[in-house]
């Protein structure tokens, strides 16, 4: 059920979202077993867990390479792709061996800055 709702859901919701959403089609599900299966979906690389700022993870069945953008003002998430981000200069990192590159926008979405 879980990997169904999350099947080309490009939304990135919160393991609530999700509960609510399976609570629907299936009551009796508990929290934990919503929690328990995305953990384990997770782990097993079939999607990936993303969290922005201080806020609750997001979980992304796109595990294409791709970074992300955030609305301020409604919290949506959209993919972003940037090519070469891995290869960016970067003053700072002398020394440093970055083992992923996550590049996270923060603005406003195309319906938010509308007038």
């Amino acid at each position: 059920l879980l990997f169904r709702l999350l099947h080309e859901n490009t939304a990135h919701p919160t393991a609530d979202a999700l509960f609510a959403q399976a609570s629907a089609q299936m009551p009796g599900i508990s929290l934990r077993t919503v929690y328990q299966t995305l953990s384990d979906l997770a782990a097993m690389g079939e999607l990936a867990q993303v969290s922005f700022d201080s806020g609750p993870a997001h979980f992304d069945p796109n595990v294409a390479d791709h970074h992300h953008a955030v609305c301020d003002e409604c919290g949506a998430i959209l993919d972003v792709y940037v090519d070469g981000a891995d290869q960016l200069a970067i003053d700072g990192l002398a020394g440093f061996h970055p083992a992923s590159t996550s590049i996270v926008f923060h603005g406003r979405c195309a319906t938010c800055a509308a007038p």
